[in-house]
């Protein structure tokens, strides 16, 4: 749950837990959509933006698992290989964050297929036959992901920055409670998923309606999962550079009344009196990505 992100890493996300929250402001991006200006005479063509030489796309009906009475878990799985790109149920909303590098909560517009129905895709560099294997930066991969999304799902998106509401994401006047994760504290054996295996250090992992764990994990983890649940930017203003572990518990605001969850904190006072973080709502500049225009793959 693969939500500023870090840089991106050649061999990353082999399976992706996505529960109740993803995470990913919208870093600068090239848009190919605008009409070009005029070349002055004699000028160098401009290089053609880099794709895939090859691209498999076939639609998917997204997997999901029940764990429990509350908790449903959408399983896939997004790989860099060395000289492509491969995707197991992948959302076209998902695969938008990965290309351009943006959070799911500042993508605008789209119909609502973009973020329910899911593609397993295939793409890849074939390269000459005396030349030897590819070996595709993360930027060039980002830039072929963006071809193959507006070659075949005639996507179309443009930049907006506007003042709207936010929340900061503060320390409270009693100070932090996030103790600092240290080797063999903590959760000894990391955090087990709902496949009953530790979770990586460093996950945030949702374990049902109003539970968050986490083990050696960073706040702006922490701001990802708040920025998808609270579906409102959230700014860190905390200062705190570490690795915590923590646990939080709280009573989601949509709990039936006669549910045994019902009486319970609320996220922000759970915040508040577990963690010792506070949110303030206020207003700020928030850059989304808007879809102008986009289709349904088209076939192979």
């Amino acid at each position: 749950m693969r939500n500023k992100r870090p840089a991106r890493k050649s061999a990353r996300r082999t399976n992706l837990f996505l529960a109740t929250a993803l995470i990913v402001l919208a870093a600068p991006v090239a848009l190919a959509q605008s009409p070009a200006a005029t070349a002055p005479p004699n000028a160098t063509p401009a290089a053609a933006p880099l794709a895939f030489d090859a691209i498999s796309i076939h639609p998917t009906k997204i997997k999901t698992t029940t764990v429990s009475n509350d908790v449903v878990i959408n399983r896939m799985f997004i790989r860099d290989t060395p000289d492509g790109y491969s995707v197991g149920n992948g959302t076209l909303k998902y695969l938008i964050m990965d290309a351009y590098n943006v959070k799911w909560d500042t993508i605008v517009g789209g119909p609502d297929w973009i973020g329910t129905t899911g593609y397993d895709i295939d793409a890849k560099v074939t390269p000459a036959a005396d030349a030897p294997p590819p070996k595709l930066t993360g930027a060039q991969r980002r830039q072929m992901i963006q071809s193959l999304l507006a070659d075949r799902f005639k996507l179309i998106v443009h930049n907006e920055t506007k003042d709207a509401p936010i929340y900061e994401l503060e320390i409270a006047k009693s100070g932090s409670k996030l103790p600092e994760s240290t080797p063999n504290d903590g959760f000894a054996k990391g955090i087990k998923g709902p496949d009953g295996n530790p979770m990586p250090i460093g996950s945030l992992m949702p374990l049902g309606r109003g539970r968050l764990f986490g083990q050696a994990v960073t706040i702006p983890s922490l701001i990802d999962y708040l920025t998808y649940d609270l579906k409102r930017p959230v700014v860190d203003k905390t200062g705190l550079t570490g690795k915590y572990d923590l646990s939080l518990e709280w009573t989601p605001d949509d709990t039936p009344v006669d549910s045994p969850l019902a009486g319970g904190p609320s996220l922000f006072t759970a915040l508040q009196e577990q963690l010792g973080l506070k949110l303030i709502s206020t207003h700020g500049p928030v850059k989304t990505l808007v879809i102008d225009h986009v289709e349904p793959p088209s076939p192979n």
